[in-house]
C-alpha cells in the first residue's frame, strides 16, 4: 500500500468548501480492506455533532438524526476504493477549461461522501429524519460488502421510507441497477504428452463452444418501470495449463452476467445453465438487481426537487440492498460513472457542488 500523503493526517474539517473535503478524502488511501483510517477521520469529523447518533461497526459510521419527523431516509456511500495507481494524493487541475478534482476515489466515491459528510454535519433540522451511512468493502465481492453486513446485524440501523446512494451519476438520478451474476465454467480432458497429443483430450479447447457463444452473444436491452437496462455477458478469466509438454486436462472459465433487474440471480444462473449446458457451472459471486422504485410518490419528490430526468443504472450498486428491505432507492451522486476506476479519475468541482445543492435543498424543503 503506498504511504499516504501528509495531508491525509490532519483531521477532517467539515465546515471547508464541499470540493476541498472532497480532495482531503482523496487524500486517505482507503483501498477495500484498508479502510480504518478514513473510518477514524470520519468518526472523529462527527463526534461533536450534538444532533446526530453516532454508531460504529466495524469500518462502517451510522449518524441519526432522532427528530421524530414522519418520513425518514437513508443516505449513503462507500468509502473504499480500488488499487491505487500514482493517483494519490488528490489534485485540482483544469481539463478541457475546466476544473476538477483528480485522484483515486474522487469519482467513486468520494466526492459524493464529501457531499454526504458535509450535510450531515450542517443540517441540524432537516424537514425529514435522515440516515447517513458511510460503509466499507463496496469494492469486493458481496460476501465482506459494509452494508450487507449492517442488513445482518443491524437491520434497524438501514429502516427508512427511501434511500439515495451518493454512487456516480453525473449528477443525474439513475433508477435501480442491473444484477450480476458471475460463474465459472469448467471444462475436463485428459492429460498426455503433447507430441502424442492424440491420446489425450485438451480441456482448453473445450472451452472454444463457450467462447464462440460469448463472442456472439448480443446484449438484449430489457424496459422495466419505462427504464432500458443494457445487459452483458463476458468472458473475464480463462485459466488452464500443465506444463509447456503437456495437454492439459483442466481449464475454467469465468464469465460476468450483468442481467437487468426484471430477473432474480437465480433465473439469472438458470439462463447460464441453459446457454452452457455441457460444462460443470459453479456461481462465484452473485447480487440481485433492483427494479427503479420510482413509482414512489418520494422517489417523484425527489426527482422533482433536485430537477432530474431519471435514467437507468447498468453497474450494480447497493439500493438493490434497499430494494430487498422494500425501501425505494435511487442513485444521485457526482462524478462520471465511465471514469470510475481509471487511473485519470477526476470529477468536476462544479458537479460537486450542483449535488451538495441540491440535496441540501431536498432536505430542508423535505
Amino acid at each position: 500500500m503506498p504511504d499516504a500523503p501528509a495531508s491525509a493526517l490532519r483531521p477532517l474539517d467539515l465546515g471547508e468548501g464541499v470540493v476541498e473535503i472532497s480532495r482531503r478524502l482523496v487524500d486517505v488511501p482507503s483501498v477495500s480492506g484498508d479502510e480504518a483510517s478514513l473510518a477514524d477521520l470520519i468518526e472523529a469529523a462527527l463526534a461533536g455533532a450534538e444532533h446526530l447518533e453516532l454508531v460504529r461497526d466495524g469500518d462502517a459510521i451510522v449518524a441519526r438524526t432522532g427528530l421524530g419527523r414522519p418520513v425518514r431516509v437513508v443516505i449513503a456511500g462507500h468509502i473504499d476504493t480500488v488499487p491505487i495507481n500514482g493517483n494519490v494524493p488528490g489534485e485540482i487541475r483544469t481539463v478541457d477549461g475546466e476544473e476538477v478534482l483528480w485522484g483515486r476515489g474522487s469519482v467513486d466515491m468520494k466526492a459524493g461522501v464529501a457531499v454526504q459528510l458535509k450535510l450531515a454535519a450542517e443540517l441540524v433540522a432537516p424537514a425529514v429524519d435522515v440516515t447517513w451511512i458511510w460503509y466499507d468493502h463496496e469494492e469486493v465481492e458481496a460476501s465482506k460488502n459494509g452494508l450487507a453486513r449492517l442488513a445482518r446485524t443491524r437491520p434497524e440501523l438501514l429502516a427508512g421510507d427511501f434511500a439515495v446512494l451518493g454512487e456516480p451519476t453525473a449528477g443525474e438520478v439513475e433508477g435501480g441497477c442491473n444484477g450480476t451474476l458471475r460463474v465459472v465454467l469448467t471444462a475436463r480432458g485428459r492429460r498426455a504428452h503433447s507430441a502424442r497429443a492424440w491420446m489425450g483430450e485438451n480441456a482448453i479447447h473445450a472451452l472454444a463452444p463457450a467462447l464462440e457463444r460469448l463472442a456472439a452473444y448480443e446484449p438484449a436491452t430489457i424496459e422495466v418501470d419505462g427504464l432500458a437496462y443494457r445487459e452483458g455477458l463476458n468472458a473475464v478469466a480463462i485459466g488452464g495449463g500443465v506444463a509447456g509438454n503437456v495437454i492439459p486436462d483442466l481449464a475454467t472459465l469465468t464469465v460476468n452476467y450483468r442481467f437487468a433487474p426484471d430477473k432474480t440471480a437465480a433465473e439469472a444462473e438458470a439462463r447460464m445453465r441453459e446457454l452452457f449446458p455441457e460444462y460443470e457451472l459453479v456461481v462465484d459471486d452473485a447480487s440481485e438487481g433492483a427494479r427503479p422504485g420510482l413509482d414512489a410518490p418520494i422517489a417523484q419528490e425527489f426527482l422533482r426537487a433536485v430537477d432530474a430526468v431519471a435514467r437507468p443504472k447498468y453497474g450494480w450498486t447497493d439500493v438493490a440492498r434497499f430494494s430487498a428491505l422494500g425501501i425505494p432507492a435511487v442513485n444521485f451522486g457526482p462524478g462520471d460513472p465511465s471514469l470510475a476506476h481509471a487511473d485519470d479519475e477526476r470529477v468536476p468541482s462544479a458537479q460537486i457542488e450542483h449535488c451538495e445543492r441540491a440535496l441540501r435543498a431536498w432536505l430542508i424543503g423535505g
